[in-house]
């Protein structure tokens, strides 16, 4: 008989997977073949690169919800990144000038939630030479290249871009993305000495 027992891990990955999926869900509606495509092609991506990261040693995943399926949290991966992809895709502003501080505020909060990851739960933990540096680097790479990729995918008359007058000083744009920039830049400051003593 096997036995299994829920760790919050699990429960995380569970709620993380479940809450993307369905968020995706409601997005791709707008546009069943563009949005899916994106998110087929997005979650593929993912899930290889994420692979090679893990083959390569670059960091592990010691608790998933499938260990004889996958070296990754599967569920996760291909929920969470095709999520914020979408949300990136759909949302961002027309201009590249904007589009800069739209996706460094969506970062920040997919860095932060990865620092909590790391260092609260056994959720993935770094390896060979891997730090949170390399995580935000590759974190803008792969979102950058989406961008570009759904521009290409989905049409205007499908995306919801945020004006770009939102984010001129002191509209809700600006208010926002600064506080999730400041905010989170403090937290990466605060974390780094907490690590470096």
């Amino acid at each position: 008989m096997i036995e299994f027992s829920w760790s919050k891990e699990h429960v995380l990955l569970s709620v993380i997977s479940l809450i993307t999926l369905t968020a995706s869900v409601l997005l791709i509606r707008k546009n069943w073949r563009q949005y899916g495509l994106l998110y087929l092609l997005s979650a593929f991506a993912g899930a290889a690169i994420c692979q090679l990261f893990v083959e390569l040693k670059f960091y592990s995943y010691p608790v998933r919800l499938f260990p004889g399926l996958s070296v990754m949290p599967i569920t996760a991966i291909t929920t969470f990144f095709p999520f914020y992809v979408l949300i990136g895709v759909r949302f961002s502003p027309r201009r590249w000038p904007w589009k800069i501080p739209f996706y460094w505020g969506l970062i920040h909060l997919g860095m932060l939630a990865e620092t909590y990851a790391v260092n609260k739960t056994n959720l993935i933990r770094y390896d060979f030479k891997w730090d949170t540096w390399d995580s935000y680097t590759w974190w803008w790479i792969f979102f950058l290249i989406f961008e570009w990729i759904g521009g290409r995918i989905v049409s205007p008359e499908n995306r919801n871009p945020i004006a770009a007058k939102s984010f001129y000083y002191g509209r809700w744009a600006w208010a926002v993305f600064h506080f999730i920039v400041i905010v989170t830049i403090f937290l990466a400051g605060y974390y780094l000495g907490l690590t470096s003593k």
